[in-house]
C-alpha cells in the first residue's frame, strides 16, 4: 500500500496533534480501538484463523499469566520458514505505548490483507516475518485500569524501599480526577521554581542566575507507610526495555535483579537464541534510533524527557530519612540512591576493573555500519514523514541495543510519532504562551511530614548528560492546535503537607495517538516493514563454470551474490562474533577436493547490492556425473545449484 504524498503531510503535521488528543480513560471514544489483552488475543486470533501463510504461538507467560503472543507470516512453499531471512517486530515493551502493539497489529492485518501484491507476495516467498505485538501485556492493562498512571514497568512486586514490604506506598489519586499527576509544594528549600515563560512548567533555580527555588515536587500521594517518605514504594515491576544485556543499568530499581530477569523478557530471549536467521529488528518503544539515525560518530540522539516528570521523580532519587530517638545518641539512619538503588559500578571501570584490560564493550555503531541505518531513517521519513522525534528516552538496557551489540543485526527502534513545530511557530508566532492562572501558595514555611518529619524530596543534583526537556514545545504546539494535554495545577488541602497543588500533563497522551489515527499511522508502518524486509541480505549463486582438465580433473567454480541491501554481516557482527560468516560447500568427498579453495569455504562478510564473491576447486571426478553446491548464509539464507562435470 502506497502513502500518498498528502497523507505523509498530514501525519507530519498532525503527528503531535494525533499524540495530544489520546484520552486513554476506559470507554472514551478517542480510545475505542486500543485493545486490552483479551481482546487483542481474539483479534490475533481472528486474523490468523484459516490463513494458509500465518500462525500464531505463545511464547510464554507474564507475571500475572498472560499469553505473550507470537505471529509467523510467510509462505509454507519453498525453503523452510527458520532457513530463511527474517524480520522480527516487537511492539509495547513498556507497558504505556500501547500504540506500538497496535501498530504491530495493523502490519500483521495489512501483509495478510495484501498477500497477493506484489511487493508482499515477494517478501513471502523469500523471507519470514516474526511479529510479537505485545511483550508487556501486565503493563498495558494498566491503562484501562484507573486511576490512569503513566506505566512502564511489568507485574512483578519489588520492594523500591527495602523495608520488608512490597508496594506499599503507591502514588494515590488525592484530588478524584482518575488521574496521577504531580504535586508542588510551596518550600523555601525547595529546588524549583515556576517557569518564567509559563507558568505551569517548573524549572529548576539557577543560584547563579540569581534564581531561588521555592517548591519541592511530588507524584501525587500521601505517606501511605508512615516511613516519612512520599510515594516511594508503588506498584512494582522491572522495564522490560531496560531489562536486556547490553549497557544494562545496573542496580537501577525499575531494571530487574539482573539481566533477562523476567519471563516476558526471557520467553524473548529463548526465541532469539531458537532463530538465528533472524537478519534484522524493529522495535516500537520508547527510544529512537529511526527517525535520528546514529552520527557519524555512531551516537544516538540526546534523549529528551518531561523535565515536569523527571523533577518529581527526583524526589525519590535520594531517599534520606533520620529518626532521632526521644533521647540519647542513635537512630535510624536509611539511604537509598538513584530512585532507591546504591551507587555502585557494577561492570563498570574502576579499581577492581582495570579499563585498560581487554576492549570495553562497544557503545556506539561501527563507523562501517552507519551508513545503513541512515538510510533506512531516510526510508522510515519519506514513508511515514515523520521528521522530528518527541519523548526519546535514553537507552539503557534495550532490546534494540541488544539486537545490535549483542545479536550483531540492523536493529531499529521508533515511537511511531513525532513531533513538528507548532504551527505558531511555523508562522513565527512560536512564544510559548502563559495561560496558567490559578493562584500558587507563599513559599513561606517549611513543608513537615507526620511526626513533624520532612518528607523526602531532596531533589538531588541537576540531571546529568545532555538530556533535554521537551515540556514548553509539547505545549507549545498543543495550545496551538487547541488540544487539552495538561490537568491546570488546583488547589488542594493535603492530609499531611497542608496546602499544595496538584497538576501537570496528563498520562497517556504523550505516548498513544488517538484510535482514529490508528489506520494512517499503521498503513504507514506496514509499508515500512515491507520496506525493510526487502533490505535483508538475500544470498544466491549468481554463475557457476566447469572446466575440464582431462584426466579426471575439473575445476568447478561459482560466483556467490548478495541481492539484498544489507550485508550478510554488519561490520559490527563480525567485530562481535556474533554472526557465523556465510558457508560455501561443494558435496563431494573431501580426498576428491585436489587444490583451490576448502570443500567447505567461509565467506565472512558478504557486502549487499549485488556484491560477489567467487569460490573455486580443483577436483577430481568422473566425466557426467554431477556436483551439488551449497550455500548457507544465518541471516542471507540458502541456496543451491546443481553442475555437471563435462
Amino acid at each position: 500500500m502506497q502513502v500518498e504524498m498528502t497523507t505523509r503531510r498530514s501525519l507530519e503535521l498532525t503527528s503531535l496533534v494525533s499524540m495530544l488528543v489520546a484520552a486513554p480513560l476506559a470507554g472514551q471514544s478517542e480510545m475505542a480501538a486500543y485493545l486490552a489483552h483479551d481482546d487483542l488475543t481474539r483479534e490475533l486470533s481472528a486474523l490468523v484463523d484459516g490463513s494458509d501463510i500465518a500462525t500464531m504461538r505463545s511464547l510464554g507467560r507474564s507475571h500475572e499469566g498472560r499469553e505473550i503472543w507470537l505471529v509467523e507470516i510467510g509462505r509454507r512453499s519453498g525453503p523452510a520458514l527458520e532457513t530463511r531471512p527474517g524480520l522480527l517486530v516487537v511492539g509495547n515493551l513498556e507497558g504505556d505505548h500501547l500504540f506500538g502493539s497496535h501498530l504491530a497489529l495493523i502490519t500483521i492485518r495489512h501483509l495478510l490483507d495484501d498477500a497477493g501484491s506484489e511487493a508482499v507476495d515477494a517478501m513471502l516467498r523469500d523471507q519470514v516475518v516474526y511479529v510479537i505485538p505485545r511483550l508487556n501485556p501486565d503493563g498495558a492493562e494498566a491503562m484501562f485500569a484507573t486511576p490512569l498512571a503513566d506505566r512502564t514497568r511489568n507485574a512483578r512486586p519489588v520492594d523500591d524501599d527495602n523495608d520488608g514490604r512490597m508496594d506499599e506506598d503507591p502514588a494515590e489519586d488525592l484530588n478524584s480526577d482518575g488521574l496521577i499527576t504531580v504535586m508542588r509544594v510551596a518550600d523555601p528549600n525547595g529546588a524549583f521554581m515556576v517557569h518564567p515563560d509559563d507558568a505551569r512548567l517548573m524549572k529548576r533555580a539557577d543560584p547563579g542566575k540569581g534564581e531561588s527555588g521555592a517548591y519541592t515536587l511530588y507524584w501525587e500521594g500521601r505517606d501511605t507507610d508512615g516511613d516519612g517518605f512520599l510515594n516511594e514504594d508503588g506498584p512494582g515491576g522491572v522495564d522490560l526495555n531496560r531489562n536486556f544485556q547490553h549497557a544494562y543499568p545496573y542496580w537501577a530499581r525499575d531494571a530487574g535483579p539482573h539481566m533477562v530477569s523476567e519471563p516476558e523478557t526471557r520467553a524473548l530471549m529463548d526465541f532469539m537464541i531458537a532463530h538465528d536467521n533472524v537478519a534484522a529488528i524493529l522495535t516500537f518503544g520508547h527510544s529512537d534510533n529511526l527517525v535520528t539515525p546514529p552520527s557519524s560518530s555512531g551516537n544516538l540522539a540526546d534523549p529528551a524527557v518531561l523535565d515536569l516528570a523527571a523533577f518529581a521523580d527526583a524526589s525519590l532519587s535520594e531517599v534520606f530519612s533520620w529518626d532521632a530517638p526521644t533521647s540519647g545518641a542513635g537512630g535510624r539512619w536509611f539511604f537509598f540512591f538513584d530512585r532507591g538503588q546504591p551507587r555502585v559500578r557494577g561492570a563498570q571501570p574502576g579499581r577492581d576493573n582495570d579499563p585498560e584490560s581487554g576492549s570495553r564493550p562497544a557503545t556506539t555503531v561501527h563507523a562501517g555500519d552507519v551508513e545503513y541505518f541512515k538510510a533506512v531513517s531516510d526510508a522510515y521519513r519519506e514513508i511515514t514523514g515523520i521528521a522530528k522525534v518527541g519523548l526519546n528516552r535514553k537507552a539503557e538496557g534495550a532490546f534494540f541495543q541488544y539486537g545490535y551489540f549483542q545479536y550483531g543485526v540492523p536493529s531499529f527502534s521508533t515511537q511511531g510519532w513525532g513531533v513538528p513545530e507548532s504551527r505558531d511557530a511555523e508562522e513565527g508566532e512560536g512564544e510559548t504562551p502563559d495561560t496558567a492562572d490559578a493562584p500558587m501558595p507563599e513559599p513561606d514555611t517549611p513543608v513537615r511530614g507526620p511526626g513533624g518529619r520532612r518528607p523526602s524530596g531532596r531533589q538531588g543534583p541537576p540531571r546529568g548528560g545532555k538530556e533535554q526537556g521537551i515540556d514548553a514545545t509539547v505545549l507549545a504546539a498543543a495550545d496551538s492546535a487547541g488540544l487539552e494535554v495538561f490537568a491546570d495545577w488546583t488547589p488542594f488541602t493535603h492530609p499531611d503537607l497542608g496546602e499544595v497543588e496538584i497538576g501537570g500533563f496528563r498520562p497517556y497522551r504523550l505516548t498513544n495517538p488517538p484510535s482514529g489515527m490508528l489506520a494512517e499511522y499503521g498503513g504507514a508502518h506496514a509499508e515500512f516493514v515491507v520496506k525493510l524486509a526487502g533490505m535483508l541480505p538475500r544470498v544466491r549463486i549468481a554463475e557457476r563454470d566447469v572446466t575440464a582438465h582431462g584426466g579426471g580433473l575439473f575445476t568447478v567454480s561459482v560466483e556467490i551474490e548478495n541481492t539484498g541491501y544489507f550485508p550478510t554481516a554488519l561490520e559490527h557482527g563480525v567485530v562481535s562474533r556474533a554472526v557465523e560468516p556465510t558457508v560455501v560447500q561443494i558435496q563431494v568427498d573431501p580426498e576428491a577436493v585436489v587444490s583451490g579453495d576448502d570443500k567447505t569455504t567461509y565467506v565472512q562478510r558478504l557486502a549487499g547490492s549485488g556484491a560477489r564473491e567467487r569460490v573455486g576447486w580443483l577436483i577430481q571426478g568422473r566425466a557426467g556425473s554431477s556436483v551439488e553446491i551449497v550455500v548457507r548464509s544465518a541471516k542471507g539464507g540458502t541456496d543451491t545449484a546443481t553442475v555437471t562435470l563435462r
